[in-house]
Order: C-alpha cells, then structure tokens, then sequence
C-alpha cells in the first residue's frame, strides 16, 4: 500500500469547484490559516479519513464516466499534500481528463519548491492565492476572493510566469 494523507470528502457530482460536472477530492492539512475559511475545520492534517489505493480506484472509476468533466483538488490545501502526486500520475495514466488545484499558495511560491512543483505539473488549472476574507466576492467564478488567480497551468509553466486561463 502507498503511503497516503486524509481526505475530508468527496463529491463525485460537483458542479461549484471548476467548468463543467467534476469529481472534487477535498484533501485535510492546511498551515494558511486564513481568516473566514469556508473549510476551517480541513486545515487540520489529522481531520478527515486515511486515502486508500481503493479510494484511488474509485476515484479513477467516477472520472470515467462520461458526464464527468475532470477532477478538482481542494481543501485543506492540496500543496501540503504531496502524496497527491501518486494519485494524479494513477489519474492521468487511466483516465483523459481535465485536473484544477485549488492553493492558497501563489504560482510563484509553488515554482520555487520542486515537490510542490511535481504536483502542479500533473494539473491544467491553478487557483492560487490565499483566500482574503477583505475581497470576498460571491460574484467570482470558482473563486473566493478578488486576489485569487485562475491559471493555465500548462502555459504558465512554459513562460514560467501566470498565464491567466481564458
């Protein structure tokens, strides 16, 4: 068995964390801390159950199914949850499909930590940046707050710079 983190929930029929009906892993274990988190009781790393390879399994399962427009990463923060990197290779090599990671990290924090950097180079999409309970906007497309990114990830890892998503 691979070594895995906890994962609070998942929902296999979510239309609110990325375009289109996903599948979202909501991941536990978050050190931002930021004030007026919608997930508060994820930040801590030892809420939530131990992921599992059959957990992986069914994962990949509902991500084949046609309706499914891909796989959203949230929390918890999915940067601090590097055993998601064996999971999302599991992903890619079974299933085509679309990956966004939500971070409270910015692109720029998470270019400079190469583990953090294997986990983005598995996703298409990025949210980065802390939550900002002072720009809150319920108006914001798959976003908290006004200061939050939605990035290309693909691209902005060949400028190596963010490469806001159309």
């Amino acid at each position: 068995m691979t070594k895995f983190g906890r994962c609070a929930q998942i929902r296999t029929l979510d239309v609110a964390n990325g375009e289109g009906i996903r599948v979202s892993v909501f991941v536990t274990g978050c050190s931002h801390g930021c004030k007026g988190c919608f997930n508060a009781a994820y930040q801590d790393p030892a809420y939530g159950d131990r992921w599992t390879d059959a957990q992986t399994e069914a994962l990949i399962a509902a991500l084949a199914r046609p309706q499914i427009a891909g796989l959203t990463l949230l929390g918890g923060e999915p940067m601090e949850n590097l055993w998601l990197v064996p999971v999302l290779e599991a992903v890619r090599e079974q299933v085509d499909t679309n990956i966004w990671i939500y971070s409270g990290y910015t692109f720029e924090e998470i270019l400079r930590d190469p583990a953090k950097r294997a986990l983005l180079a598995l996703t298409d999409v990025l949210v980065d940046g802390p939550f900002v309970e002072a720009e809150k906007d319920l108006r914001l497309a798959f976003r908290g707050s006004a200061n939050q990114r939605i990035l290309d990830v693909k691209e902005s890892l060949k400028t190596k710079s963010p490469v806001f998503r159309a």
